[in-house]
């Protein structure tokens, strides 16, 4: 007797989606595939997937259903017509955008009477289905516990919350200190690729020294959270502000743009300016913090 837990439909199939549909193909779920270029769903029907041929087959065809397309407006364009068929089901959106936009979104698919979850990916299309990958998900906590297991077809879950936004919050904030951390390697390459030292070389010692750099974080994190900057600082904000020029002068000289680091060196010499010189670097946080508004006067 089939079980209805096991069937899952896929809205969806560019690298991604498509990656996401083979995943649960490969743990033998039953599973409906649509795109709007039929043609994608072809290997994925060669392997056993389902095709469906219009949006509302797709939503009929599964209680489960995951969604992963370009952008949230995309995701209104494909449902929209057949956002009656979402009553019952599970929608499961894998599509890359803002908290507010997935509070929308949560509030427009449980108005047509389906649970919501928000979900991010954290990995790379190859990487799902492993347990590298980590997808977060947030919104209806009876929607993720009723299908962990399915969820679980794509790599590590982790459920962050009933606010939908939650888990796009995180993903975006997970991007951006890995986009950080690409820009300052750009950066640093260029660097020393101006006197010839091949990239290849000079990883070699950028990785190790990231990865010893990262051991600091737990006491930033604890700084932030106390918010007390000034505990067992090591190298103060004043004395890595002098030495930032450094970094800046070298790279004009050496014809390198600056526009990679120069934030940083704004947002030091602002902290120094107001007092914060024998603060940590984390002391940072609290000049791009954005003050609470407000309330309107009376």
């Amino acid at each position: 007797m089939k079980n209805v837990k096991d069937e899952i439909s896929v809205i969806g199939l560019g690298a991604m989606g498509s990656a996401l549909a083979a995943a649960f193909l490969n743990r033998g779920h039953v599973t409906t595939v649509w795109n709007r270029s039929a043609e994608k769903a072809d290997a994925l029907v060669a392997k056993g997937a389902v095709r469906a041929s219009t949006v509302p087959d797709a939503l009929a065809a599964s209680k489960l259903v995951g969604v992963c397309l370009l952008n949230y407006d995309t995701v209104y364009e494909a449902i929209g017509d057949a956002a009656g068929a979402l009553s019952g089901r599970v929608l499961v959106n894998l599509t890359n955008g803002t908290p507010a936009q997935a509070r929308d979104m949560a509030k427009w698919a449980t108005e047509r009477g389906a649970d919501y979850l928000d979900g991010g990916i954290m990995a790379i299309p190859p990487m799902v289905g492993q347990p590298e990958a980590l997808l977060l998900y947030s919104g209806s906590k009876n929607a993720f516990d009723a299908h962990r297991k399915e969820l679980d077809s794509l790599g590590t879950s982790k459920y962050l919350g009933a606010d939908a936004g939650l888990a796009p919050l995180y993903d975006l904030a997970l991007l951006t200190g890995m986009w950080g951390m690409f820009g300052g390697a750009i950066h640093a390459t260029a660097l020393v690729g101006t006197e010839k030292i091949e990239a290849r070389e000079f990883m070699s010692l950028l990785i190790p020294w990231i990865n010893a750099m990262v051991g600091g974080l737990p006491h930033l994190a604890e700084q932030v959270d106390t918010g007390d900057y000034t505990k067992e600082v090591v190298s103060n904000l004043g004395m890595q502000a002098v030495a930032y020029v450094n970094l800046i002068e070298a790279s004009q000289a050496q014809g390198v743009s600056t526009e990679l680091i120069a934030p940083m060196q704004d947002l030091m010499k602002r902290g120094v300016a107001a007092g914060n010189g024998g603060a940590d670097l984390s002391s940072l946080i609290e000049l791009i913090r954005k003050p609470p508004a407000l309330p309107p006067s009376q």
